[in-house]
């Protein structure tokens, strides 16, 4: 039971820092906060995602190509132009990478205001950052794992960040529900996306891209929007105001 829990924090955890951090922060602004909160979110976003840690440099730019080039060979990412998820997954590893180490020219309305911590980054990118982590992780089982299909879960928490990436960019442009006719294939997997704590709401996130609030309808219920206003009422990051139209 404790290894369930145990990978039920690290998903939600990691899970939590990429949307808030990495995807709403770094990528689309939808509020700011102080460098120092800045820092302390680097800080938290490679505690919860560990081995499988996201640059909010990288991810940041890479996820304001996707909303640019949506579905076109342009796209980081995308079923439509990938042959299958492995290549999808190998395709975005690559671009992320050739940005982060800048191998590649990227468009200067990508880089505008995102977040760079360089120090920390090389870091917590690294290669002993990344293996000390998966010891961690291989530790914890060794002492609590009590079920041989424990282990089956191990793997998961090598490559948290990549899981969650392919489950909506690969995902949610093939299955679920569309609330906007856009002409491109974005999807919201669930009603209530308990699974990806509003992230599944991938249709609405690309109808209004600059809404902290991916949830339209009454019963889309975006929790990680829901701790951004608590987050916000306590002062640690302050939301813009609320744009209808992109």
């Amino acid at each position: 039971m404790l290894i369930v829990i145990f990978v039920l924090v690290l998903w939600y955890g990691s899970l939590f820092f990429q949307s808030f951090f990495l995807h709403r922060y770094a990528a689309h602004q939808v509020f700011t906060m102080s460098k120092v909160m800045e820092r302390i979110t680097f800080v938290l976003t490679w505690i919860f995602q560990g081995s499988s840690y996201l640059s909010a440099y990288g991810y940041g730019i890479m996820h304001r190509m996707h909303h640019a080039y949506t579905d076109t060979e342009k796209d980081p990412h995308s079923p439509s132009h990938d042959a299958n998820l492995f290549a999808m997954m190998w395709k975005t590893k690559t671009i992320y990478q050739d940005i982060n180490k800048q191998r590649i020219t990227v468009d200067d309305r990508f880089t505008k205001n995102v977040p760079q911590w360089k120090g920390f980054d090389k870091f917590a990118s690294s290669r002993f950052s990344r293996l000390l982590w998966i010891s961690i992780y291989i530790l914890v089982f060794v002492y609590f794992a009590t079920a041989w299909w424990h282990w089956l879960l191990l793997p998961i928490t090598f490559l948290m960040a990549p899981i969650h990436g392919v489950i909506i960019n690969w995902f949610g442009h093939i299955y679920g529900y569309v609330n906007y006719q856009m002409k491109n294939t974005s999807k919201n997997l669930f009603r209530f996306d308990f699974l990806m704590m509003g992230e599944g709401y991938h249709n609405n996130h690309h109808k209004h891209a600059s809404r902290a609030n991916f949830g339209v309808k009454w019963y889309e219920i975006d929790i990680t929007y829901l701790i951004i206003r608590l987050l916000d009422a306590l002062g640690f990051i302050h939301l813009k105001p609320i744009r209808l139209k992109d």
